[in-house]
């Protein structure tokens, strides 16, 4: 019996002891609250807290990404939309994240949905479009300013998708379609403006060179030769077959000249 009287309290501390016994991951932190009153922060580790007199809460201090829903947006220049998107954050103080907002990831994701629909109302749709990442720089400073009381970081918000009306995509895609005909014809007229410029200079070259047009005469003479035609029609330049007539005006009895 006295034996049995000595364990029954040793068991019951034991319990006690025990029942006061945490566990800290290396990526958590504890925020212990003593009879209701913030008492201090535990790290990773094996920590102890006075049963029934201390609570701890446990925080995730890893990066959570967060999906914001898709928003019905109305564009600057009164585009319908809608968007969603993605935040990305941290806590960095582990006390005011619990004890200065009731749910701080709620708190966290709501804002960032009030903050999309505000930011995007106020810009154009071909900025929503082209100017993706100055977008999301705006909402991380605008949605970091706002949770930094709470001990949140906001480390980067990613505008995810844009859906269009289907007016808007068929207008869109025939404004593409005329910008790459365009492209199209700018580039035709370029390389015709390049060929008529190096005409030019090939023929600015054979006025300077009366022989460089025989020349030319004879290669294209040789290129039609290698085609299978039983005809060719070929005219010689009045500069060629003119030595020839002078040679035969000279003749006795020959054709004269008059020039």
């Amino acid at each position: 019996m006295p034996l049995l009287g000595v364990a029954v309290p040793v068991a019951l501390v034991v319990i006690w002891f025990l029942s006061g016994v945490r566990i800290v991951n290396e990526y958590e932190q504890g925020v212990v609250l003593r009879l209701g009153r913030f008492a201090g922060i535990r790290t990773a580790g094996l920590k102890w807290i006075v049963p029934f007199i201390d609570r701890m809460i446990i925080i995730d201090m890893r990066i959570t990404a967060e999906q914001v829903p898709p928003q019905d947006v109305i564009t600057r220049d009164n585009v319908s939309v809608k968007v969603n998107a993605v935040i990305y954050f941290r806590v960095l103080q582990a006390d005011r994240a619990f004890l200065q907002v009731t749910d701080f990831l709620f708190a966290t994701s709501q804002f960032a949905q009030t903050t999309l629909r505000s930011v995007l109302g106020q810009v154009e749709l071909d900025d929503l479009l082209s100017q993706r990442d100055k977008i999301n720089r705006q909402l991380q400073e605008i949605i970091d300013r706002h949770t930094e009381p709470w001990g949140v970081k906001v480390t980067a918000v990613e505008v995810k998708q844009v859906d269009l009306p289907d007016e808007m995509r068929r207008a869109m895609a025939k404004q593409a379609e005329a910008e790459r005909e365009r492209r199209s014809k700018v580039i035709a007229a370029e390389g015709e403006y390049q060929a008529a410029e190096k005409l030019g200079q090939a023929a600015d070259v054979i006025a300077r060179s009366p022989g460089a047009l025989q020349l030319r005469y004879l290669q294209t003479l040789v290129e039609i030769s290698a085609e299978k035609n039983s005809t060719i029609v070929f005219p010689l330049p009045l500069d060629i077959v003119k030595p020839f007539m002078d040679a035969a005006a000279r003749l006795p009895g020959g054709p004269r000249t008059e020039g």
